[in-house]
């Protein structure tokens, strides 16, 4: 299966032809101004989240942007913009939202490709748990109305029928439905997420010297807001991007829970690299392979390193190691001892529910990928990872 579709090479070029010369500074003016004009919101307390987010906005102009990549850039600026305003304007309304607790919350994360959205759909399924929809995480908010709730989940759900049009193959790599949970990068604004999208080599050393303290208030915000008037549930989040950051989860969320998925990196950094350059085909003319695969033999050997140093540091019983093959191959003899270990309980409806959950959309050889496509061998993803094999080669036994 093609990564890009034919409606994506006619889109560009119509684009192409229609767009005209593209004035950066024009443009973010004109992003802020819609969302603040959408939202009834202000620019109070948003100075440094706006700041940063035309540097990260610049990078992927300067990432030669295709037309079409020019379009979801400036799309997604506005949704996260407008979502800021809306998180800030309703707590403004609101006071004692800043008073809700989030009250031990479980993360799922790990390397992409390890079993983490699996995971996490089964625990956010779990009676008593709960992970933030794909729509709510665009349009974070208080209870609305039936028909605003239905106008924005259209809304999600065009965004995500449009992206399989362009490129078809995303259904087999990384499905999106504007009901089920999805990961916090939704919320969380900057990250290696953003590198998905075009390699920005700025933004990745920017990256490594930000302070994600605010990030992760901010997601703490907007989880306040979205339990806030609703029935209690634990709440259940995800992404790889945590594995950066564990000791700053724990300190914004005490009590938290941190399920790491588990795999031999050397399978893990195929799929990876193949997903990127999927979205990279997406947003940039040009993408080389061999780029992608420098760049996140980088960004996940780093976050791995990251985490195993983090670990020791934090409450015993936080982290929780979970081997692919546990939640993967074998979940119903594994999960009871995890949700154990998490304070939660197994039950016989959980056991019932496995089937269902554990369906996934047929996959078959439309979705190949090599890690000599981009640039690498076993032996650098050996050699990057160190020792981290023998840690997964322990708990698959």
């Amino acid at each position: 299966m093609k990564r890009l579709s034919t409606t994506a090479k006619v889109f560009n070029g119509v684009l192409a032809v229609a767009g005209g010369r593209r004035d950066p500074d024009r443009a973010w003016d004109k992003l802020v101004n819609q969302a603040l004009d959408n939202t009834g919101g202000d620019l109070a307390g948003s100075e440094a989240y706006i700041a940063d987010y035309r540097f990260l906005f610049d990078c992927f102009v300067e990432s030669d942007l295709s037309p079409l990549g020019w379009v979801s850039v400036n799309g997604e600026a506005r949704g996260r913009l407008e979502n800021r305003f809306r998180i800030l304007k309703t707590i403004a309304e609101r006071p004692e939202i800043a008073r809700e607790r989030v009250t031990a919350p479980i993360f799922v994360t790990g390397l992409p490709r390890t079993a983490t959205t699996l995971t996490h759909n089964i625990i956010a399924g779990s009676q008593g748990h709960r992970g933030p929809l794909l729509w709510e995480l665009h349009y974070t908010d208080v209870e609305v109305d039936e028909a605003t709730r239905a106008q924005r989940v259209r809304s999600v759900s065009q965004q995500t029928n449009g992206l399989l049009k362009f490129s078809p193959i995303y259904e087999l790599i990384h499905p999106l439905h504007p009901e089920k949970p999805e990961e916090c990068v939704y919320i969380l604004p900057h990250g290696v997420h953003q590198q998905t999208r075009a390699t920005m080599p700025k933004y990745w050393k920017w990256l490594q010297q930000h302070d994600f303290t605010a990030d992760y208030e901010f997601l703490k915000q907007a989880l306040q807001v979205l339990q806030h008037g609703r029935p209690r549930a634990r709440w259940v989040l995800k992404t790889p991007e945590h594995l950066n950051h564990l000791d700053l989860l724990v300190r914004t969320f005490p009590g938290a829970k941190v399920v790491w998925t588990h795999r031999d990196p050397v399978t893990v950094m195929g799929s990876v690299c193949s997903l990127v350059e999927t979205t990279s085909m997406l947003h940039q003319r040009r993408v080389d392979p061999h780029d992608v695969g420098a760049l996140w033999l980088d960004v996940l050997s780093s976050a791995t390193e990251r985490g195993r140093r983090a670990q020791p540091q934090l409450p015993a019983g936080t982290v929780v190691n979970l081997p692919y093959h546990a939640v993967a191959s074998d979940p119903a003899s594994h999960l009871p001892g995890l949700y154990q270990k998490l304070g939660a309980t197994w039950t016989d409806l959980d056991e019932g529910r496995l089937e269902k959950v554990m369906e996934r959309p047929i996959r078959d050889r439309r979705h190949e990928y090599t890690l000599s496509r981009y640039g690498l061998d076993p032996d650098q993803v050996h050699a990057a990872f160190g020792d981290y094999q023998n840690l997964v080669a322990g708990l698959s036994r």
